[in-house]
């Protein structure tokens, strides 16, 4: 029995990963995928910031102490060049702080099943992991967990929201 449920397990893993599975809603052409980048040139032209923007949550002390989050296109989990940037310097912060662990935090939208969206958040996390351990992080400094959709950075349900939801953080354990 036990082995049933390794192998339906190892399906799931695979169908995720292969791109067989989407999320449970499409996109449509006026919810095309917003950039990072798009959304720091709407905040700017409307003169606000991170922390001043409707449904914000305030910076937690890990990004105000040298960690910033990273965030990730609809459906994916791969590292876009400015999320390689971010964690660039996120590497750098850890390794002059050579005591402090890190969890990292998969995050995703609403959109897409309960169980694909903890698959896909754990996906963010170890994407985040795998380049900081590249970069000389020491992997054992590092562990991940996925929230998947539960913990919203913003709530509301539009791309502008979703966007910021599709995000990796970075919280101390020490």
């Amino acid at each position: 029995m036990k082995t049933v449920q390794t192998l339906k397990l190892v399906l799931i893993v695979l169908f995720l990963f292969s791109g067989l599975v989407g999320c449970a809603k499409p996109v449509t052409e006026d919810q095309a995928p917003v950039t990072q980048a798009d959304m720091s040139q709407q905040q700017e032209a409307k003169g606000v910031d991170d922390k001043s923007m409707q449904g914000e949550a305030v910076p937690s002390h890990d990004q105000m102490a040298g960690m910033e989050r990273i965030y990730f296109d609809f459906d994916q989990f791969t590292l876009s060049s400015e999320a390689r940037q971010i964690l660039s310097a996120n590497a750098k912060y850890l390794n002059t702080m050579g005591d402090v662990n890190v969890v990292i935090e998969g995050h995703c939208d609403e959109r897409g099943s309960d169980e694909y969206n903890l698959a896909l958040g754990e996906s963010r996390a170890l994407a985040a992991k795998s380049y900081l351990v590249s970069l000389g992080v020491s992997a054992k400094r590092l562990s991940v967990i996925s929230y998947g959709e539960e913990k919203p950075l913003v709530d509301a349900s539009n791309e502008e929201a979703w966007a910021q939801n599709r995000r990796a953080e970075f919280k101390s354990v020490n």
